[in-house]
């Protein structure tokens, strides 16, 4: 089974930089696991040691979330490993079997040799990238896609957000009663 820690602690990092760009620093659990396509519940557990190492603040109260610990230029994606991940390898060897013959009697020992090397490979080209070398990486793709410019997701609340005329009852304009769709 293949461990999504990292991909999902990075991709809720970045939008809580691009939020914070966007001028709405603070995301809920709600948002985020939208965007994350899962439940609050488990971005909330994701979240704790990212919080732990001061990556992520907690703001508590009804219109808590969380945002960066620090700036995105100063937060680097090997940091977002180490926290999202912990000591857990990136491989995990099959259990022991018979030790027959030149395989089964060192095949441990030549995974977990190969698995730190891998990981200091990784570790090493994360650490040379921050969120905000990643967010820009991100709008450089968007604009090779040529994509149109987006809505500006982050300009207020979801929930405040007005929605155009005709889009409801009688056409008239509504707003928004609660937060909608992902985030970005």
């Amino acid at each position: 089974m293949l461990d999504v820690r990292f991909s999902s602690a990075l991709k809720a990092m970045l939008l809580l930089g691009h939020a914070e760009e966007e001028g709405s620093p603070v995301l809920s659990s709600t948002q985020l696991a939208r965007s994350l396509n899962t439940n609050p519940s488990l971005v909330r557990k994701l979240m704790v040691p990212l919080v732990q190492d001061a990556l992520v603040a907690s703001i508590r109260g009804r219109s808590g979330g969380v945002r960066l610990g620090r700036p995105a230029d100063r937060i680097t994606l090997g940091e977002v490993y180490r926290s999202s991940v912990g000591d857990k390898p990136l491989w995990a060897p099959r259990p022991e079997g018979p030790r027959e013959c030149l395989v089964t009697n060192h095949s441990a020992e030549y995974f977990a040799r190969l698995t730190d090397e891998t990981e200091v490979a990784v570790l090493g080209a994360l650490a040379g990238r921050t969120l905000a070398d990643s967010l820009d990486e991100l709008r450089a793709i968007d604009r090779a896609d040529g994509a149109p410019a987006p809505e500006r997701p982050f300009s207020a609340p979801r929930h405040q957000r007005a929605r155009p005329a005709g889009h409801g009852p009688g056409g008239s304009a509504l707003r928004y009663s609660g937060p909608t769709g992902p985030v970005c």
